[in-house]
């Protein structure tokens, strides 16, 4: 039998207030309180309902969408949009967890199997590990991923080929005759790998396959510097061969670095061809090549699935992978020959 609020409280040395405060309004108890709130609650397994709808279903009727990055991005905000046409017309509310941190992600798979305030999760871009999955199991949460790195430990994935779609966009270049290739990506985080990640493999398989000898050169994007876009053109301006063309990770860096060549009197791609990867925001009209996939229909796919999961219900898709598609705009050339003089 579950246990009382007022059971917890004793458990915990706290008011029956304190407890219902650390459930409802956790900002406004210290960490120090919630955490023996929560652990009591966890050993006596009691939970706490927002609603009396709750209380009759057994459901709190709230999605918690986990992000590694600001919600505002084109990607997540696009997700969001996707994922709310969905589960709004389902009775669902979606809350946003950021987990930019290590702190910040094991705070909230410890908590949230404590609250149950959640009837599923909902992870964007990055996996989940082996213990995280098993917390949420334990109390029946079933987790859903969109464009996660693999599906281990997902109930059900939508996702793209990022891997080969990278390749798709490396080769295009390496058709186009370029040999001298830099290659724009962030350092890759060991607390949280990204979906992104796999888009470094998807380039380099290219290089490995190109038919005539390709020099790749991998330059890191900074964004704790000032002028990420003006230190990424340094990077690239002083490398002992310069490249004939840049690939980037995502739009997110190949837009701003359009911009800043043509700030210095540069020409794409006359000067270096440019690709990026998304078509997101600004992507047409700066006329960059990239590889396109839509983040609103990811959440739409997903938000389909997660309802049925969370009812019991067996997908018969339970993973599956939308098409991308290579845009060709004029910020890629053919190497041409040299000028006589």
């Amino acid at each position: 039998m579950e246990a009382s609020i007022a059971q917890v409280a004793a458990a915990a040395g706290v008011s029956i207030a304190t407890v219902s405060r650390a459930f409802a309004r956790p900002d406004m108890v210290s960490e120090k309180t919630r955490t023996k709130v929560f652990t009591a609650a966890d050993q006596l397994n009691y939970s706490i309902s927002r609603s009396a709808t709750s209380m009759k279903t057994g459901r709190a009727y709230r999605i918690a969408l986990l992000v590694s990055e600001d919600i505002s991005t084109w990607f997540n905000s696009q997700l969001f949009s996707g994922l709310n046409d969905v589960l709004h017309d389902d009775g669902y509310d979606i809350s946003i967890y950021p987990v930019v941190t290590p702190e910040e992600r094991s705070r909230f798979f410890t908590e949230l199997p404590v609250r149950r305030n959640a009837d599923a999760v909902i992870v964007s871009s990055f996996n989940v590990n082996p213990d995280e999955v098993s917390r949420l199991q334990s109390v029946h949460i079933p987790i859903v991923g969109v464009n996660t790195p693999s599906s281990d430990g997902y109930d059900a994935t939508v996702s793209i080929d990022d891997r080969n779609g990278m390749r798709m966009v490396a080769e295009h270049l390496i058709a186009l005759g370029h040999e001298r290739i830099a290659f724009v990506r962030h350092r890759l985080s060991p607390s949280i790998p990204h979906s992104a990640d796999l888009r470094i493999q998807g380039f380099e398989d290219a290089c490995r396959g190109a038919s005539h000898p390709v020099i790749p050169t991998t330059i890191y994007y900074d964004e704790e510097v000032d002028e990420p876009s003006d230190d990424l053109l340094s990077q690239i301006l002083a490398l002992r061969e310069r490249p004939t063309a840049v690939c980037c990770v995502m739009d997110l860096m190949a837009i701003p670095l359009y911009f800043t060549m043509i700030r210095y009197g540069m020409h794409v791609p006359r000067d270096i061809s440019l690709t990026g990867f998304d078509d997101s925001t600004y992507a047409k009209e700066s006329g960059l090549t990239t590889m396109r996939q839509d983040p609103a229909e990811l959440g739409r796919c997903v938000a389909a699935k997660t309802p049925a999961l969370i009812e019991g219900e067996t997908l018969e898709r339970p993973h599956e992978l939308l098409a991308t598609r290579l845009i060709i705009r004029n910020s890629t050339s053919s190497i041409e020959e040299p000028a006589l003089d």
